[in-house]
This record gives C-alpha cells, sequence and structure tokens, in this order.
C-alpha cells in the first residue's frame, strides 16, 4: 500500500499543479474523521477554490474526474465521492491495502524505517547527579530519552546518547559530609547528625553502604570511572571521589535493568577546568551582552525574549547555574550537533529561555531555538490504592529499581511511555501486574504471542508467506487490520517528529485491539489453503509490525505467553 499511496500522491501532485501553479508542492492525504467516509481524504478542492475563483464543490468534481482517468488512481482506487463543501473521500481498492502485507514482509524489522539522512543528532536525557540511586522520575525521563533516540533512528538520523552530570558543588560536598558521618558511627536521628534545611543531608541506607565499603578500602568502578577508598575517616576528597563512583556504578546498574545505554558521560566539571564556562563569559561580553550591576555581571536575556535579564555571575565571583548550560551547549554545538534534544523535567522550564538567550548572544552561529527541550512531569507510584511514598533504600523516594522489581523492566517503559510528557502520571503496580486486557503491555504482547502460537500450530515456513496470494483477504476486518499497518511508517515520522514516543504506545494498542477483533471475526487456520496461506501472511505481518513499535519503546515481544 505504501507504493499505492506514494504513486496516488505524485498523480495528486501533478493534477493539483495542472489546476493552479505551486499546488502541487501541498499535495497530500488525511484520514477521514470517520471511517466509513473512506480509506483517505483530500482537502485540496477547498484550498483551490478561492485561487481559482470557483465553487470548492466545483473544484472536487473536476479533480475528481481529473484523478480518475490517471493509471495510478485507475489501479489503485475503488470510487471518490465528494462530501460536504469539497472534501474528496477515496475509497481504495482490496488491492491496494492486500498490497502492505507483502511490504511488511519483506522489509521485516526495517519496515517503517527511512534512509541514512548523514545529520547527527545528540539527545541528552537521565543527566542525574551522583548523589542517590535513580528514582521514578528518572525512570520516565529514561524511557523517554531512549524511545526519542529509538525514533530518530527510524528517521535515519545518526543518534548520539549522552548524560551530563555535576561531580563537584554543594550536593557533592553533603554527599560526601554524609559519608564521612555514617563511616564515623553516626545516623540519622543522632545528634551529631545534619537536619534542617541549612544544614542538609542524605539519610538513606545507601549512604551507610558507600562509608562501609570506603573504610573496607574497596574499589568501585562505573561506565565512566574507577576509584579505591583508602578506609581513612578523615579523608574527605577520597570519601567524595569514592561516593560519586559508588553512586555513578549503581546507577549503571538502575539503567542496565532498564536496558539503557550512554555513548558519552560528560562532566560539568570538565567545562570550568578546561576554560569553557570562561571563554562562553567572554564571549559575551565582547558581544557586549553583559553589563556589570550590584558587583554582578548581568546577561541582557530581555534582548532575547526571557522576562528579565539574569545574573551570571554572582558577588562572590561563582557563576549561577545557566552559565555553564550555555558552555556546554556550546560544546554540543562545535561537536556538530546541528540538532540537540534535552530530556528534562518541568522544573527545568525556567532555564530554557535564558540558556537560549546565551547562546544566541554568544554569536556562534547557532539558530534560534537551539536547543530542543522535551520537559515532563514527576510520577506518582500507587499500590492497592495507596500512594507508596518511600523506599527504605533510598530514605525517601521511590527508585527506578523498586518498580522494576515490583513489576517488570517491560511494564515500566511501557507505562511511563504511554502519556504525553509534560501530563501527570499515576503508576498503578496493581495495573502493570495484572494479566489482563485492562493491562496495555499485556494487551499489546499477548497479540504477539497469540499470532506466534497460530504459526506455530501451522508450522510452515514464514518466509514463504511473503509470495502467497492475498487477493481473498476482503473481509471488512482484515481491510481495516491492513489499512493500519499502512499508517505505521508515518506514524513513526511524525512521532520523531513531535518528541513523542507515546504515540507509538497508543498505535500499538490500537493495533493490537485491530488484530483481536479480526481474529474473532475470521478463522485463520481454515482447510482452503490459499484462503489460509493469506490469512497467515496479514497476522504475521502484524506480528512484525507489533514487534518492530515495542521495540522502538525498549519492551519485549514475547513470542510465548
Amino acid at each position: 500500500m505504501l507504493q499505492a499511496k506514494q504513486e496516488l500522491l505524485s498523480a495528486l501532485a501533478a493534477e493539483l499543479e495542472r489546476l493552479h501553479a505551486g499546488a502541487g508542492a501541498k499535495a497530500a492525504f488525511e484520514s477521514p474523521k470517520v471511517a466509513a467516509h473512506g480509506d483517505l481524504a483530500c482537502t485540496a478542492a477547498m484550498h483551490l477554490a478561492k485561487p481559482l475563483g470557483q465553487n470548492p464543490r466545483q473544484v472536487g468534481e473536476a479533480l475528481r474526474t481529473a484523478l480518475m482517468a490517471t493509471p495510478a488512481f485507475s489501479q489503485w482506487v475503488e470510487s471518490i465521492d465528494i462530501a460536504g463543501p469539497g472534501f474528496l473521500n477515496l475509497k481504495l481498492k482490496p488491492s491496494a491495502k492486500q498490497a502492505v502485507v507483502k511490504e511488511v514482509l519483506h522489509a521485516a524489522s526495517c519496515f517503517g524505517q527511512q534512509t541514512e539522512r548523514n545529520e547527527k543528532v545528540l539527545v541528552e536525557f537521565v543527566s542525574a547527579n551522583p548523589t542517590g540511586p535513580l528514582h521514578v522520575g528518572h525512570g520516565r525521563q529514561a524511557a523517554l530519552g531512549d524511545a526519542i533516540c529509538n525514533l530518530f533512528a527510524t528517521q535515519g538520523w545518526n543518534v548520539y546518547r549522552e548524560f551530563y552530570y555535576n561531580d563537584a558543588g554543594v550536593q557533592i560536598n553533603t554527599l560526601a559530609t554524609s559519608t564521612q558521618l555514617r563511616a564515623q558511627g553516626f545516623k540519622p536521628g543522632d545528634a551529631q547528625w545534619p537536619s534542617g534545611e541549612n544544614a542538609p543531608a542524605y539519610n538513606g541506607d545507601y549512604i551507610q553502604d558507600i562509608a562501609q565499603d570506603f573504610l573496607a578500602q574497596k574499589t568501585v568502578k562505573s561506565d565512566d570511572r574507577e576509584f579505591t577508598g583508602s578506609g581513612d575517616l578523615n579523608d574527605l576528597n577520597g570519601m567524595r571521589e569514592f561516593a560519586v563512583a559508588y553512586l555513578r556504578h549503581e546507577q549503571d546498574l538502575d539503567l542496565k535493568a532498564f536496558d539503557v545505554k550512554f555513548d558519552n558521560y560528560y562532566l560539568e566539571s570538565s567545562l570550568y577546568t578546561s576554560g569553557r564556562v570562561d571563554s562562553a563569559v567572554k564571549k559575551l561580553q565582547e558581544a557586549g551582552k553583559t553589563y556589570e550591576q550590584d558587583g554582578a555581571l548581568w546577561l541582557k536575556s530581555t534582548d532575547y525574549g526571557d522576562d528579565k535579564d539574569r545574573v551570571m555571575r554572582k558577588g562572590d565571583g561563582t557563576y549561577t547555574y545557566f552559565v555553564p548550560d550555555v558552555a556546554y551547549h556550546i560544546t554540543k554545538w562545535e561537536r556538530g550537533f546541528t540538532k540537540v534534544v534535552n530530556i528534562q523535567g518541568t522544573d527545568h522550564h525556567g532555564t530554557i529561555a535564558r540558556v537560549r538567550a546565551g547562546l544566541q548572544a554568544a554569536g556562534a552561529g547557532i539558530p534560534e531555538g537551539y536547543p530542543d527541550y522535551v520537559l515532563h512531569t514527576m510520577v506518582r507510584v500507587m499500590r492497592g490504592g495507596v500512594e507508596v511514598k518511600i523506599s527504605k533504600r533510598a530514605g525517601s523516594y521511590v527508585t527506578l529499581r523498586d518498580l522494576i522489581e515490583w513489576t517488570s523492566k517491560d511494564a515500566v517503559r511501557f507505562f511511563l511511555l504511554s502519556r504525553k510528557p509534560d501530563t501527570e502520571y499515576v503508576f498503578d503496580i496493581d495495573l502493570a501486574l495484572a494479566k489482563n486486557n485492562d493491562n496495555p503491555v499485556y494487551y499489546v504482547q499477548y497479540a504477539h504471542a497469540r499470532i506466534h502460537s497460530i504459526l506455530r500450530t501451522w508450522g510452515g515456513d514464514v518466509a514463504s508467506l511473503a509470495k502467497a496470494d492475498l487477493s481473498s483477504l476482503e473481509n471488512p476486518k482484515a481491510q481495516a487490520l491492513m489499512l493500519l499497518l499502512a499508517k505505521y511508517p508515518e506514524m513513526l515520522t511524525a512521532a520523531a517528529q513531535d518528541f513523542a514516543p507515546h504515540d507509538v504506545t497508543f498505535y500499538l494498542r490500537d493495533l493490537a485491539a485491530s488484530y483481536h477483533s479480526y481474529y474473532d471475526a475470521e478463522r485463520i487456520l481454515v482447510d482452503d489453503e490459499t484462503q489460509k496461506l493469506a490469512r497467515l501472511a496479514l497476522v504475521a505481518a502484524c506480528a512484525q509490525v507489533l514487534q518492530n513499535g515495542l521495540k522502538i519503546l525498549g519492551v519485549s515481544a514475547p513470542e510465548q505467553m
């Protein structure tokens, strides 16, 4: 069907161009709002009515006549109806829809993927400072980032995954002092233990584990660092380095359990040691985009749409947190990443305008709107109708690993991707464990397993189904299923453009529903060999697309359940 649709689109473009110069470039098909109205819709007649000085319906009539006379429309289109003021509703011949089955079976795991475009995209996500285990919010970000990377890969992008974190600063100092207190034998609740906003400490049990391993002079290794504890109670700097390496290792374990990998880990501290922060500030000063006031250095961010100018360097000589962000994004641009996507929590919303302002003001040739941002809300966890708020391991929140261990990697990924990132999400543990149609990931995976059960019962060579005669696939449920299969590539393209992996979850649920509906309407393993092979080819194609879509989400496609 994809070839048929392309041929129809080309014919439409040619006729529109003939009617009005430049109109061909806007040739497009839409999905009718009501399925009964047809398989494809076209609004071109209404757009052309004014420049042609004609009634839209008249334009529609002329366009219908011209289109049906073309070889492509004659071959693939059964009828064109004109509805309302000038909508063209196309009903495809069964053969047009049937073609998608062979297209899927031939392309297999590559179905829906676009050709290489020789362009790079950097996606930065998770980027959690090593101060404790990854929480469920980090999990939502990991799922989002990984799925968005996978979506970009289907569109031919060369994808680079980056994790940016700070191994210095206030939070890391708090981590070091908390570890030292535990090593000295103190614990939360003791008089010596810091409390209150002005004297914070990390209270989770993991701090005790870090202290014990440091005293035991163990070696900890993460993907990007390694350190051996000295065992010296007074070695605060050593404890800092050890604790960072320890928690980076813990994060690696969390990410491994979630099947998320990164190409690079970038240290915020390196921006200072390499002079990149000072260099960025110098660029802004030389461009005349800063000024001194009240002992501080300010950025004229209001020149670039910010609601007020922002302090860059405080009176004590330290930089505010958005300044290294500006320097960091200059490095992304200089490394050749013309497209950059940041996955961050909604609490970072305020930084967007000032980071972009800094990048524009730096005069580095970076385009407006760089980088792209995807902001997500936090996640509430429910069990038995009651919110779960605390993990003993973390001390104050539910960890990502907790959620995976309580349910499964597949459930966590699918659930966390099933809503738009900026909408609140409640993770229902009981639903994630349910083995029924109410559980969306179970529902989709069961459809895939159900098809493979049929294929096993048949026992033939699945590869041979690509040669099956499909002409008998005329049942309305079969037609609807094929039409949905054909929408998969364009769904991927739109989801990648909109940073919307939730669209993939919606599509997979619709596809599973369409398959179950077809299965209930028509027996697959019938006596008639031609019909049987045609129906097997259709469900095999459905299984392939289910598998492809689940892979984008990082979810497995079991063949047995």
